[in-house]
């Protein structure tokens, strides 16, 4: 693991492999740590870089609220001590929020986007509320906040066969700072839509979802890829598509690299 400083704040990150850069963005209560099934099979032939977001795994948080925008300042810091022009970003849930407002700030540096299990639109009035309800339960309880998240990111049908990933995951998200959880919240809550990407941007698009989403609703998040070159994979699970079809997903993955 390696560190790097944004604006006097501590950033970790890991660097494996040479070849075409890939950025690994992980979503909220999560780190760098999701992809280690990953990471061995995408540095056979790239250069994979996994970052912890501010506020979460073993980076530092920077303040009471953390933007989108502040995420991506964050993520351009490791690319720019690494020296990398050109990346493929791939964005879990909070992570494509993060890849999505970095290919705003910054669209010289993208050579490719996918979105696994996130959206590109702002949050719904109702979604918003959800938040600050959030923030209020964590403040509360944060063990029972976290316990409660986790077991709803798997869809109902795999949460008997994937009990110790879900522990897994629910220790990880226990690491989570109280202050990153709320100010993650509080920078989702606020943040921009984003769909004009989708439509406007000439790199190669990927959006992955699930069909049994309860975080990123799968008809209405859909409906973003018509009428673009987004390409399209759907699975037949829940918000965590990197546990639920770990396989499935490793060789959507590995064939888009290929293509591009």
């Amino acid at each position: 693991m390696k560190q790097t400083q944004f604006k006097n704040t501590q950033i970790s990150y890991s660097d494996t492999g040479k070849g075409t850069a890939i950025i690994l963005l992980h979503g909220f209560l999560e780190n760098k740590e999701m992809w280690n099934f990953y990471i061995p099979e995408f540095a056979k032939k790239n250069r994979v870089i996994t970052i912890d977001l501010l506020g979460h795994g073993e980076s530092e948080c920077l303040g009471y609220v953390h933007l989108m925008e502040d995420h991506a300042d964050a993520v351009h810091a490791v690319l720019s001590e690494l020296r990398i022009r050109k990346a493929v970003f791939v964005g879990h849930s909070m992570g494509g929020y993060v890849a999505l407002a970095f290919a705003e700030l910054y669209p010289e540096n993208i050579k490719a986007l996918i979105l696994l299990n996130s959206t590109t639109r702002a949050d719904s009035d109702e979604r918003k509320k959800n938040r600050d309800r959030a923030i209020k339960t964590v403040k509360r309880s944060f063990i029972n906040f976290i316990s409660l998240s986790i077991a709803n990111l798997f869809s109902e049908n795999t949460r008997d066969q994937f009990v110790l990933e879900i522990e897994n995951t629910k220790q990880q998200a226990l690491k989570t700072p109280l202050q990153g959880i709320i100010a993650s919240l509080e920078g989702m809550k606020i943040r921009m839509d984003r769909e004009i990407l989708l439509h406007l941007t000439p790199y190669p698009k990927l959006m992955i979802l699930g069909e049994m989403d309860s975080v990123v609703p799968y008809k209405e998040t859909k409906e973003q890829a018509e009428n673009t070159t987004v390409a399209l994979i759907t699975f037949p699970s829940g918000h965590m598509s990197h546990i639920e079809n770990q396989a499935e997903l490793l060789i959507v993955l590995l064939n888009f690299f290929k293509k591009i």
